[in-house]
């Protein structure tokens, strides 16, 4: 392999890896990615010691990023294991099964492993093995999944804002003069997100990784996620889903779901939802592929009440992901005048940009 090649590989591979970092939240910005570049230009890139101890030092900010870098670091290389110690005497063990059964102990070239993990950010679900689904779960739950944040009705003193006449006329009246204004300012708190989720036949393939990041939502702001499992019934599955270990949360979730492969009647579950809820000043995700049982025409009836009460309806196809792809089944015909995004939901890739979307909503 020539070096411009190996190059052009190494540098896919930290640049995958920031980003991995920065959606589990450490500080891995693009000029720290630049910084573990050139500290590899000087270093044995197959030396997984040598990238670990190089990535470790350039690209975490603070303290808190180092538990966040180690986890990432295993999850993204394959399993790895980095015995802590300085850096001379560190080692990084991987436990493989070779062709014929055995475990192989030497560490591979961590540019060749990266890439095949990066790939893997990029499949669709559907077609991932049971060990590359549950990989791709655990990253899922790495997720930094911020919020955007919308103003409330409460105050806090500030040294901007508007003037606090309460508190400034108080403060005169105990000192005996006006010796400053005080200021205040409205605090804020994250924007409520709802989320359907379609748990029906055509998006079996789905349903547990949108479980699972639904899950990583209500993990990361629980007062402020609300969560619905659509298919011929409406159900609310927010609080099993706040259970900390995602395994325990879907086993209580598939308890919960009465309708499991099922067909899809939005329309009328939407209408159910409205009934008794209001979405107002929400961001509402929509998961599902758009195969309506139900009347279309209800359907678009509904999403337009929707829209008008939502701060943003984003709907969430895992069919968007394929270049060809056309929104033609009756269901998102009805649906595409009311939204303000239609993006993919096929793989991880697809779950963190909706992360950011969410977080810069």
């Amino acid at each position: 392999m020539g070096d411009g090649r190996v190059m052009d590989e190494l540098a896919a591979t930290v640049t995958g890896f920031a980003t991995t970092l920065r959606a589990a939240g450490v500080g891995a910005d693009h000029e720290r990615a630049q910084n573990l570049l050139k500290a590899l230009g000087h270093l044995d890139v197959t030396s997984q010691a040598d990238f670990y101890w190089a990535g470790r030092l350039t690209l975490c900010a603070t303290p808190d990023d180092l538990p966040r870098y180690d986890r990432c670091f295993e999850a993204y290389f394959g399993g790895r294991r980095v015995t802590a110690g300085p850096a001379s005497t560190t080692t990084v063990t991987r436990h493989t099964a070779t062709g014929d059964g055995e475990q192989d102990d030497e560490g591979a070239a961590a540019p060749a492993t990266a890439s095949r993990t990066e790939l893997l950010r990029h499949r669709d679900v559907a077609r991932l093995t049971e060990s590359e689904r549950a990989e791709v779960h655990r990253m899922l739950s790495m997720l930094k999944n911020g919020r955007a944040r919308r103003r409330s009705r409460r105050f806090e003193a500030s040294h901007r804002g508007e003037m606090d006449q309460r508190r400034t006329i108080r403060e005169a009246l105990r000192k005996g003069e006006v010796a400053r204004l005080l200021r205040r300012a409205h605090t804020t708190r994250p924007r409520r997100v709802v989320l359907f989720v379609d748990v029906s036949g055509s998006m079996a393939a789905y349903s547990e990784t949108l479980l699972r990041y639904a899950h990583a939502l209500v993990r990361s702001e629980p007062r402020a996620t609300r969560v619905y499992s659509v298919g011929t019934r409406l159900t609310s599955i927010t609080a099993e889903l706040r259970h900390r270990d995602p395994g325990t949360a879907l086993n209580e979730v598939s308890r919960t779901i009465p309708d499991w492969s099922g067909g899809t009647r939005l329309g009328e579950e939407l209408r159910e939802y409205l009934s008794r809820h209001s979405a107002r000043g929400a961001i509402v995700v929509i998961a599902s592929d758009g195969w309506e049982r139900g009347d279309p025409e209800l359907l678009g009836t509904q999403l337009a009440r929707l829209s008008r009460q939502a701060y943003r309806v984003i709907w969430v196809n895992p069919h968007k992901g394929y270049e060809d792809y056309q929104p033609l089944t009756g269901g998102m015909r009805a649906a595409l005048p009311y939204l303000d995004d239609l993006v993919a939901g096929h793989s991880l890739a697809a779950y963190a940009e909706l992360s950011e979307r969410l977080a810069h909503a």
